[in-house]
């Protein structure tokens, strides 16, 4: 019986084209993409005109139905495909994460009085062959190139038009969401070819791999673009989308939509690192609702030389030549082996930036269009815990921190409700719960002259 490969996404094609804050505390949570459903996940690396892309899928379900059709700017060589290791997009995931840091206030008593002061923060598949190569002539598709990478079949197509190449799919075995011919003879119309792949479900079961690996392409092209139209045909709800560029000159940003930074830096109610991810979810949700989904956010910015504080540590030379960032030399000749210390000093010569969206057909209708800017600034998503002194000393500024802690508090509260929209008398209510009983001799002498 004959399987229906489904088209996935079309998540991605590259057509196109100081000084640092140093941030201290102790790093204890990250927001990585294990938070998300229905995510998608992509590298670009970019330089001139010069460009790699790691694309990787969330898919779940049976193999056989699975298929993904990306348009490409020219004919790709064997040699220009790759089949990668998803180990090395979870390194990046977890070293560019939205991090929460902790710190801890010192006693107000040990130190001299002008230091009291509180200070602020701003801060394929299917088993069926495709359809004959006559049949593909005949409705004016041609077959530019054909290929086994790793657990994938792949075939490099070109054609003259929308509605012969749609049939083509369809007859193949693709099942192609409402609307795909229009978006199809939308890139046609712009000279492209499609990438085509489906799983070879023998040759996975050869090589031993019990999930998809993400697939690799190098290709040259004067636009720096990533089409997200087809994937979006069949999609039964909004998506999210984390992009990961690796540049050499400095952050990464889209021209066709609104760049907007994420809130950051905010001090927060201590109770929040036990629900980190909740927190998070609901931030990203109300800045979403607040910019109308029309907007693609960033969510880290660095030079890949160093991190403070990492969530993570930076990847290696040969890890990032893996990924596709040709323009470091050979890591074999690098010497080894390396103290921790300086491992934590990545490649100075790679700017990352990941950008994260959640978007569908209404709000994201055209293609996402990027620059790289010279602008090295480092940015990351990061909230702050200021865990309050506990001690029961007693001086003049220990009475002077503790009545300044009642503000704090509340201004922690305020900050939390405005980011995720949660009611502000749960957030107290929990800050209330989480700070415990204040110890009697920690109180001023007359706060229990008069109470039972």
């Amino acid at each position: 019986m004959k399987r229906c490969a489904a088209v996935i996404a079309v998540l991605a094609v590259i057509l196109p084209p100081t000084g640092a804050l140093a941030f201290c505390g102790f790093y204890v949570a990250r927001a990585d993409t294990r938070l998300w459903n229905r995510t998608s996940q992509v590298v670009l690396v970019r330089h001139d005109n010069k460009t790699v892309i790691t694309m990787a899928n969330d898919y779940k379900g049976d193999l056989m139905e699975f298929a993904i059709v990306v348009p490409v700017p020219e004919i790709l060589q064997r040699e220009q495909i790759h089949v990668g290791d998803r180990a090395l997009i979870d390194r990046l995931d977890a070293y560019s994460s939205p991090r929460l840091v902790e710190y801890f206030d010192d006693n107000p008593c040990a130190r001299p009085p002008e230091q009291y002061q509180m200070q602020e923060q701003s801060r394929s598949a299917a088993l069926m062959a495709p359809a004959p190569a006559s049949r593909a002539r005949s409705l004016g598709v041609t077959i530019e190139a054909q290929y086994t990478v790793g657990e994938y079949d792949i075939l490099i197509l070109s054609a003259r038009e929308s509605a012969g190449l749609e049939t083509w799919l369809r007859e193949s075995g693709y099942r192609l969401p409402t609307g795909a011919g229009q978006v199809l003879g939308s890139y046609l119309k712009q000279g492209m070819r499609f990438f085509v792949a489906r799983v070879n479900l023998a040759e996975q079961a050869r090589l031993g791999w019990s999930y998809l690996r993400p697939l690799q392409m190098a290709f040259e092209s004067p636009r720096f673009m990533l089409p997200i139209r087809l994937g979006m045909l069949n999609a039964d709800g909004a998506q999210e989308l984390f992009v990961y560029t690796l540049t050499r000159k400095g952050r990464v940003e889209p021209t066709n939509y609104r760049a907007v930074r994420l809130p950051s830096d905010v001090e927060l109610p201590v109770h929040v690192k036990q629900e980190f991810p909740q927190f998070y979810r609901a931030m990203f949700g109300e800045q979403v609702k607040k910019q109308d989904m029309r907007a693609v956010f960033l969510e880290y910015a660095w030079d890949m030389g160093w991190c403070d504080p990492c969530a993570a540590d930076p990847l290696s030379a040969d890890e990032l030549r893996q990924l596709g960032v040709f323009w470091l030399a050979d890591a074999a000749s690098a010497p080894v082996p390396m103290p921790r210390a300086l491992r934590l000093r990545g490649p100075s010569d790679v700017f990352v930036t990941r950008l994260h969206l959640r978007y569908d057909a209404k709000h994201f209708p055209d293609d996402l269009v990027f620059q790289e800017t010279a602008d090295r600034a480092s940015f990351q998503g990061r909230y702050v815990l200021r865990n309050p002194w506990t001690g029961t000393d007693m001086c003049e500024a220990a009475v002077r921190y503790r009545e300044a802690l009642r503000a704090r508090a509340e201004r922690e509260a305020e900050s939390l409700a405005a980011l995720t929209g949660w009611p502000i008398d749960d957030i107290r209510r929990k800050a209330r719960a989480a700070e415990g009983p204040v110890p009697a001799d920690a109180r001023p002498w007359w706060k229990s002259l008069w109470t039972r």
